[in-house]
């Protein structure tokens, strides 16, 4: 069977079936989005295994058969998602936890007194262990740029900590240094 006469057997499958299968799949399916999927992932596997439907009415058990297989594996997969949900939301809970359970609580509200731009900067740097040259790329700015917003991220998060009347000793030496630029 040549394209033109492929094309032309699945129109006329997709135009003879398609309201059935598409009753069919509404009644079991659980929103618009999961209707629409499995009604082109079946056409979709009708078209591709155009050669095994069969012909006339036949071919819409067919259909009702591949429609079966592809809401049990969206069904499947869905399950999958809402486990994974579920571990997730558990894990950020119980980190959430550890983090509120940390004795750096003035340091940890000293951070999230800056500017949003001043918090990503120095999360680059100290979460993501990005060099300047890969923050200017992350960034769109220049090395230069990013050295200089860096040095005052990094002053103002200092006075920000100094403020609070922490031992700055246990954040290092620069810590203290520019605290003290700071005073």
């Amino acid at each position: 069977m040549g394209p033109p006469e492929a094309r032309q057997r699945f129109e006329e499958i997709y135009l003879a079936h398609y309201q059935a299968v598409s009753s069919y799949v509404t009644r079991r399916a659980s929103s618009p989005d999961e209707i629409a999927d499995v009604i082109a992932e079946v056409f979709l596997t009708a078209w591709r295994r155009l050669a095994d439907v069969p012909a006339g009415d036949e071919a819409r058990l067919w259909l009702y058969g591949v429609a079966r297989r592809v809401l049990a594996n969206h069904h499947r997969a869905e399950t999958r998602r809402n486990a994974l949900a579920v571990r997730l939301r558990e894990n950020l809970i119980l980190w959430a936890e550890s983090v509120i359970d940390q004795p750096h609580d003035e340091a940890r509200e000293a951070f999230l007194r800056l500017s949003g731009d001043d918090r990503e900067l120095l999360s680059l740097v100290g979460w993501e262990g990005l060099s300047n040259a890969e923050i200017a790329k992350v960034l769109g700015c220049s090395r230069g740029a990013v050295r200089i917003r860096l040095h005052r991220a990094r002053k103002r998060l200092a006075a920000e900590l100094a403020a609070t009347e922490l031992d700055l000793t246990r954040y290092g030496t620069r810590a203290v240094s520019l605290a003290k630029e700071c005073t």
